[in-house]
């Protein structure tokens, strides 16, 4: 077997966590790959017995490895899909970070996260992504999102207008300090914060979000995933903001966007233990409530 480390900069407190990592996939004779910047960063915290592979881009990976192990939070596996892409590689996320909706694993379920690995006790999840297609080719061929693509105003206390329709039909001109338009994997993060709704994955929907609408009745709305998005934004200072997960990008007035589904999904590994729902109710502490 041959596994892929990607992972950003964590705190000490884990180093005896991602040691033991790295101890126990040698010890079972995985050839280990590792993203070229994260050895930097752990090369003089970290000890490796065999030699490993580095890679810089997604073609060093295509074909060549199993599985990509992402260490840290939410943010460093949305990055990680930036090195798989359609290659259909699955992701296991081990959390180094705060919340980690996504990437579930904690750093004390290491041995049995190996262990399900090793038995093949675990699940597939495919998650869908979110494709941007802009006039100006904004984002060449990095323009896919797993949460969401995010269109927000650009250094100015003034709102934005941005005119939305869904397959060629009008929806709503919103007045608003951005839009979400989010996946089930991505209503979990921005979108919920800014009051839209939580998806199960699998579910074949889009969220479009609004944040901080000056409208009070204009609400989140879920539509089903084969539908075109197309977004025509105003701005005062004509500059906004569009960002596919993390990645960001200025654009003008001048340029439309398209969002649509993707023609390729994330396959994230779920160990048996582990499920959407139980990790909602775990993280957002439901059932916290004396009475249950």
């Amino acid at each position: 077997m041959k596994i892929a480390l990607f992972g950003t900069n964590f705190s000490e407190n884990f180093n005896k966590y991602i040691q033991h990592l790295i101890n126990r996939l040698e010890s079972e004779k995985i050839q280990i790959y590792i993203e070229e910047s994260f050895l930097i960063f752990i090369e003089n915290k970290l000890r490796f017995k065999n030699k490993v592979s580095i890679f810089k881009n997604h073609e060093d990976l295509r074909n060549k490895v199993d599985i990509l192990f992402s260490i840290g939070g939410d943010g460093t596996l949305l990055k990680a899909t930036s090195y798989i892409r359609d290659s259909d590689i699955p992701i296991m996320g081990i959390n180094t970070g705060r919340l980690g909706f996504i990437s579930s694993i904690a750093p004390d379920q290491i041995d049995e996260a190996v262990n399900d690995l090793l038995k093949k006790n675990y699940k597939i999840n495919k998650r869908t992504l979110l494709r941007l297609d802009t006039t100006n080719n904004l984002f060449k061929n990095k323009n896919f999102a797993l949460n969401e693509v995010a269109i927000v105003k650009k250094d100015t206390s003034s709102m934005i207008k941005i005119d939305a329709y869904v397959n060629d039909e009008f929806l709503n001109t919103y007045w608003a300090d951005g839009l979400i338009v989010s996946t089930p994997t991505g209503s979990t993060g921005y979108s919920l914060s800014c009051g839209g709704p939580i998806i199960m994955p699998g579910s074949n929907n889009i969220i479009i979000t609004p944040i901080a609408q000056h409208n009070l009745n204009v609400r989140p709305i879920v539509i089903n995933d084969n539908s075109i998005i197309k977004l025509k934004v105003e701005d005062r200072d004509q500059l906004a903001l569009v960002s596919l997960d993390s990645c960001s990008r200025a654009f003008d007035s001048s340029v439309e966007l398209t969002i649509k589904k993707a023609n390729f999904k994330i396959s994230l590994i779920e160990p048996q233990r582990n499920s959407f729902t139980s990790t909602v109710r775990h993280k957002l502490m439901w059932g916290i409530d004396k009475r249950n």
